[in-house]
């Protein structure tokens, strides 16, 4: 066995008996010929991995703000009463493990749970005692989970629409045998597309360096482990337009001269699994994928899915390469770029699932169809997940310049007060910043809108992203993995009433230390809000 494929083998353990034993490790260290020390690193480092027994049925409860805020304290003591589990335990017969876990991408449906890894949404007191029932009954979590399906918002016209309209299969993949790789670049290059997962870094410049590196194997990855909470689109694009992505996958691997692609799909999604391979299945036949795929001499490409373990930082692109490799998902010191020295060595680009959406939408429908939205300096469109107090949450695609208040007062803001905009790592809004635009001048937003009216506790919305962090930190770097847990501390003793002014001087001195001491956007962000 390779290095590069632990990760499946973990999750072939995981899946089969429930948990990794000491002797799957030792085995898997002779193999690999290591210590089994670095195999359990790797093990403890993702939050769905386990050497102990987690029930033959696994709950998973998001403990993300809205979830808290839509009674999620209710849920867990129905989960507890109907299971015989108490929270963060087996139940004594072991058939239900109840745990908590970052968001699960559900948030327009909160409270939701994972059990064995299908989504149940919308729960209740009453819906989890049914579901429970069930489940002793006999009945499989795939038989009875749910099928959460976004509502769709198209805050655009039709005819500019990008992201939310009809699907032509194939539409870009036409446009390649016409176009040569420069052509394909040039095209991305006119329509000024960034990358869409809160970086905003022009993707033809990512896309060229890529391509101009001399190397004997090229990979395009897909980074689809959307875990900011509050954030949801990428989930829906899946569901919706999973031909869209491997059409954006294809042309990016024709563009840079790779033959190789993988989807990093966070574990969350694992119940999207079936309809990714339906739709590789289907390329495959079409002859869009393989050897000459799209009818090109020359040109091989293969898509192969694997699936991430339960770790937010792993969206980072060089801790998601290092998860890939079979390692512990830390963050690379950038002394060299994936477009360089990525998977495995070789160059390699990493695009979110939202970018090489749009990247296909460029090249089937022209890079002036893409331009006409927006504004001078953000072209296009962007889809926004938006939920909490609102009385339409949803998927919203918006002309970038849109006021904030406008995209409120189309959710249904119930008396907005707490606008967190781009996630707990973005900017925290205030009624003061209604009027401020989404744009790369003024308010970026990477996907997430949570909304919290007038009656919520700034506090403990803070106490809650700060403890996300604490919990997501890989705890490579000093300033992150303390620093955060130090400010926990502070917050804590002010939301008791024991504080002086000197605790705010030194809240916002740890704030600066983590935001330059840190290696990556985890770490640098993590006090944002705060």
């Amino acid at each position: 066995m390779e290095r590069h494929q632990l990760l499946g083998a973990l999750w072939e353990i995981q899946q089969n008996k429930g948990f990794i034993p000491r002797v799957d490790l030792d085995a898997l260290a002779l193999s690999l010929g290591t210590s089994t020390v670095d195999i359990e690193g790797v093990v403890s480092f993702y939050h769905f991995f386990s050497f102990e027994p987690r029930g033959k049925h696994t709950i998973y409860l998001n403990d993300s703000i809205l979830s808290q805020f839509a009674d999620r304290d209710l849920v867990v003591s129905a989960f507890e009463e109907s299971t015989g589990a108490r929270f963060g335990e087996v139940s004594p017969d072991g058939q239900f493990g109840l745990f908590s876990t970052s968001c699960i991408g559900l948030s327009d449906a909160e409270p939701a749970a994972l059990i064995d890894f299908f989504p149940f949404v919308c729960l209740t007191p009453g819906r989890v005692h049914e579901v429970v029932k069930n489940i002793k009954s006999g009945a499989s979590p795939s038989e009875i989970c749910d099928r959460p399906q976004s509502v769709l918002y198209p805050l655009t016209p039709s005819s500019k629409a990008i992201f939310l309209g009809d699907l032509v299969p194939g539409q870009s993949l036409t446009q390649l045998s016409r176009l040569s790789p420069d052509g394909i670049i040039e095209m991305i290059r006119e329509a000024g597309l960034r990358g869409m997962g809160g970086a905003f870094f022009p993707v033809y410049r990512k896309w060229q360096a890529c391509k101009d590196e001399s190397a004997s194997r090229k990979f395009v990855i897909c980074n689809a482990d959307e875990g900011e909470p509050g954030t949801f689109k990428d989930r829906a694009l899946l569901q919706m337009y999973p031909e869209l992505l491997l059409e954006g996958m294809i042309v990016a691997g024709r563009a840079v001269g790779a033959s190789e692609g993988i989807i990093y799909l966070r574990a969350e999604y694992r119940y999207l699994i079936k309809q990714l391979f339906s739709a590789l299945e289907e390329f495959t036949s079409r002859g869009w994928l393989g050897k000459d795929a799209c009818g090109l001499k020359g040109f091989s490409f293969e898509i192969r899915i694997e699936l991430g373990a339960g770790a937010y930082v792993c969206g980072e692109e060089t801790a998601l390469l290092n998860s890939l490799e079979g390692f512990r998902g830390e963050p690379r010191s950038k002394t060299v770029f994936p477009t360089q020295h990525g998977f495995l060595g070789f160059p390699t680009v990493v695009n979110n699932v939202e970018t090489l959406v749009a990247a296909a939408r460029i090249l089937g429908r022209g890079p002036s169809h893409f331009r006409a939205s927006g504004t001078s300096d953000s072209p296009g469109t962007k889809l926004l997940s938006v939920a909490g107090d609102c009385l339409r949450p949803g998927i919203y695609e918006i002309e970038w310049g849109l006021e904030l208040g406008q995209l409120l007062e189309k959710c249904g803001a119930v008396a907005p007060s707490i606008i967190q905009v781009g996630g707990p790592s973005g900017e925290l809004c205030t009624p003061a910043d209604f009027k401020r635009r989404f744009s790369m001048s003024d308010l970026r937003c990477g996907g997430s809108v949570m909304v919290f009216n007038a009656g919520r506790a700034l506090m403990e919305i803070l106490l809650n992203y700060n403890q996300f962090f604490i919990n997501e930190s890989c705890g490579i770097c000093t300033p992150c993995r303390a620093g955060n847990f130090i400010l926990g501390k502070r917050l804590a003793s002010i939301d008791r009433g024991q504080w002086g002014e000197e605790d705010f001087d030194r809240i916002l001195e740890w704030c600066r230390i983590i935001a330059a001491g840190s290696r990556c956007g985890l770490g640098k962000t993590a006090p944002a809000s705060i």
